[in-house]
């Protein structure tokens, strides 16, 4: 017994003495990292860095990131830690430009959570790295060509229709509707079928599969969802999926059979699936005039796999479900709270409808102070509150004397300067004219970035959200926006 004790308490001296040693190696050198180099940074605290609001669950990620930009805004760059992992947070615009566009080469990654073999679908061109990433984009591109927009746009006129007349329906019943589930379910059915050739139809029923699928893939994963943007590392190291695997076995079953029944029945549909067959048995997209090519050379007879057609399929449903859903509901809500501005949209949509006889793409398009409205509201409320990316080698940042580590994480602080009053005077009130010619002519083209920038930024950039945000404005002028707005 005596023996035993003396064991455990030299086991004890042990772990207390590797603990204190850590937390020494963390206050004095980790953490000092920032203060060597002379960057500013917030005063990091042991054992989260700078994200103790985050794990605390009082800030979002992006708003911590918007809130050590505001009060940090005078430096160029600013230093903060993913725990113990120092990150860089660029502050001007100038030097966005520079991470993302000019000097892109050493910043082409984001450095978030990608393994295929584990986790198949997080192969997709939003998390792969390098190579894989630049060889998917080059065969992506084709598909979200305008001409390939506007062949999609019948699928999300169509719904709008249900969507008019869901709302229709749920008004007459005096009801309470939930605006942000029911553009959910909007947006479900129209990627359901662009991009898996479904028709779930869960505008009518709720608890249709892709849209339980979908709730369950935003549900409150806070560990997962910290190490997998900023310490990717962790997950790598355990092999741990960050998508669960029901998910991932119903996407890739959903897009598997997707593709067997249109090869099967020689069915030929103008959206993304047909864009990614023709990728799985090509190689390449076919141009926007129908007629075959030859793939140019960086564009080789090289075809994708059924796994990952089945990844894009994924992240294009991810990023345009949810992102849009939210968007529109953000516009709606403004609307209700702004009658003048609802009316003098109402007003345009009216007036351009009469003009082109009915909802169109080109329509859409000729609605000037739409675009006004729904840009204003992606700068109030970014879908994408802050953009990431790793420093590939090292390189010093111009004008700061700052040389950059390889492996650094970069962070860009999206929502923090769509709401900086030194760019966008009241940032808190709702005005599209911030987005009128002579006023997007003052601000730096880098001080805006709904959808990021440089050769990583959206693939789809304004084409594909715009179409959603329009239609479905378009479609419930006359229902959303007047059943709402009178009785804020």
């Amino acid at each position: 017994m005596a023996i035993f004790t003396n064991y455990l308490f030299e086991f004890s001296c042990i772990v207390i003495s590797i603990v204190f040693g850590l937390y020494l190696y963390v206050k004095y050198v980790a953490f000092n990292y920032w203060s060597s180099k002379n960057v500013a940074h917030p005063k990091p605290a042991i054992p989260f860095g700078s994200l103790g609001p985050v794990t605390k669950g009082k800030r979002s990620m992006g708003q911590m990131i918007a809130d050590v930009y505001a009060e940090y805004k005078k430096n160029p760059v600013i230093g903060v830690y993913n725990l113990t992992s120092p990150a860089l947070i660029i502050a001007k615009p100038d030097l966005i430009r520079f991470v993302l566009t000019k000097e892109f080469a050493h910043f082409h990654d984001r450095g978030v959570y990608c393994n295929e073999k584990i986790d198949p679908l997080t192969g997709h061109l939003f998390a792969l790295p390098g190579a894989k990433w630049k060889y998917l984009r080059t065969k992506f591109t084709p598909t979200f060509t305008a001409s390939k927009m506007k062949q999609m746009f019948f699928t999300v006129k169509e719904t709008s229709v249900l969507l008019a007349n869901a709302v229709e329906q749920n008004a007459k019943k005096s009801e309470v509707i939930e605006v942000k589930e029911l553009m959910a379910r909007f947006t479900t059915d129209v990627i359901a079928s662009v991009a898996f050739g479904i028709n779930c139809n869960s505008l009518e029923n709720p608890d249709a599969e892709f849209r339980t699928m979908g709730r369950k893939i935003f549900e409150p994963r806070l560990v997962k969802r910290i190490l997998g943007f900023l310490l990717p590392s962790v997950l790598q190291f355990f092999k741990i999926p960050i998508i669960d695997e029901t998910i991932s076995k119903f996407f890739i079953r959903a897009f598997r059979e997707a593709v067997e029944y249109r090869t099967a029945n020689n069915i030929v549909r103008k959206d993304f699936l047909d864009s990614v067959i023709q990728l799985m048995n090509k190689g390449y997209v076919q141009n926007d005039n129908d007629k075959s090519t030859v793939p140019a050379k960086e564009l080789d007879d090289q075809k994708i796999t059924l796994i990952q057609g089945a990844a894009q399929a994924f992240v294009f449903w991810i990023g345009g479900f949810d992102t849009s859903s939210s968007t529109v509901t953000f516009c709606l809500y403004e609307m209700a709270l702004h009658l003048d501005i609802q009316d003098r949209l109402a007003e345009e949509i009216n007036q351009v409808l009469q003009e082109y006889g009915g909802v169109t793409y080109e329509s859409i398009k000729a609605m000037p102070y739409l675009h006004k409205v729904v840009s204003e509201t992606l700068r109030k409320y970014p879908v994408i509150p802050m953009l990431n990316r790793v420093c590939e080698d090292d390189i010093e940042l111009p004008g700061t004397g700052l040389r950059v580590e390889k492996g650094t994480g970069i962070l860009i602080p999206v929502l923090g300067l769509h709401t900086d009053p030194d760019i966008f005077p009241e940032p808190e009130k709702f005005d599209p004219e911030r987005f009128d010619e002579e006023n997007i002519a003052k601000r730096h083209p880098y001080a805006y970035l709904p959808f990021g920038e440089g050769p990583r930024n959206c693939i789809g950039t304004f084409s594909l959200l715009s179409s959603y945000l329009r239609v479905a404005q378009t479609r419930l002028k006359r229902t959303i926006l007047s059943i709402f707005s009178r009785q804020v």
